[in-house]
């Protein structure tokens, strides 16, 4: 399993124009990547100018698809005209698919 997990700091306006094409990106991801096990965007509850990603797939296989994918290719453009003052976005192999925790 791939986990992505990271954040993305802009203004609360900002993050409120981007809202559409992130919640479009992530309907689109759900319906159409069968390697994707979960993908969300959310504002941080203390901290309405933070963007949190988190995203989990199958494979690298699954990850790479997500990559090449039109609704990628339509958030990108959204993202490449944001006004963004920083962003953190890693992604984690896990071994054996297994979380350390879970509840």
């Amino acid at each position: 399993m791939i986990i992505v997990e990271g954040w993305v700091r802009a203004t609360p306006e900002e993050i409120e124009r981007l809202r559409p094409a992130a919640v479009e990106m992530m309907r689109a991801t759900k319906a159409n990547e069968p390697g994707c096990l979960e993908y969300a965007y959310a504002v941080d509850l203390a901290d309405p100018g933070l963007l949190r990603v988190i995203e989990r797939w199958v494979d690298d296989a699954a990850l790479a698809a997500h990559f090449s994918s039109p609704h990628m290719a339509a958030f990108g453009q959204a993202m490449a005209t944001a006004q963004i003052s920083a962003m953190s976005v890693k992604a984690y192999k896990s071994q054996d698919g297994r979380t350390l925790m879970e509840r």
